[in-house]
């Protein structure tokens, strides 16, 4: 599902609501999440799951086309773990 299918389901369940509005909506927790994330805290929607930074530390990779090492930078990376609602739904429960 992309983002204005989602949009769309909204519109679709909630008739009471503009789409321009539902828009607005999505797109202001979308933005929520990511300015959170980007302050390196946590976000958790019961249910569904917690995204959250990890921080891969600086390493010495390897080129694939040459095999030269190439020293590859700390960086931070998004990482989502399901909630238990979530994975039971997945598994069948």
């Amino acid at each position: 599902m992309i983002r204005s299918e989602l949009v769309q389901k909204l519109v679709d369940e909630n008739p009471h609501l503009h789409q321009r509005d539902v828009e607005k909506i999505v797109s202001t927790i979308f933005e929520e999440i990511i300015n959170t994330m980007a302050e390196g805290d946590r976000v958790e929607l019961r249910g569904f799951g917690a995204f959250s930074v990890k921080k891969r530390d600086p390493r010495i990779g390897r080129n694939p086309r040459t095999g030269e090492s190439v020293a590859v930078e700390e960086k931070h990376v998004p990482f989502f773990k399901t909630g238990k609602l979530l994975r039971d739904r997945l598994n069948g429960k």
